[in-house]
């Protein structure tokens, strides 16, 4: 139960990070999924895990991780919009 949570707060991470960027319609759900677990190491290995946590991912370093994995993704891929 603990794997389907992390993909469930990692989606939500993601389509956060999606709408800051405004890159989320174009990646979809899995891409918003894969982004919201890749950010959470990045930002938490960046910036430690302050703030409140939920399913081991501390929220605020895994949304400013998972933006910054969405703006690097959506460089080298081409997507504008």
């Amino acid at each position: 139960m603990g794997f389907i949570w992390s993909l469930i707060v990692g989606g939500v991470i993601g389509a956060i990070a999606g709408a800051i960027t405004s890159k989320g319609k174009s990646m979809g759900w899995i891409a918003n999924i894969i982004a919201g677990l890749i950010g959470s190491s990045v930002g938490q290995s960046l910036f430690g895990s302050f703030g409140p946590s939920l399913a081991g991912m501390a929220i605020i370093p895994s949304i400013i991780g998972a933006v910054i994995v969405v703006a690097v993704v959506s460089l080298f891929t081409g997507k504008n919009s």
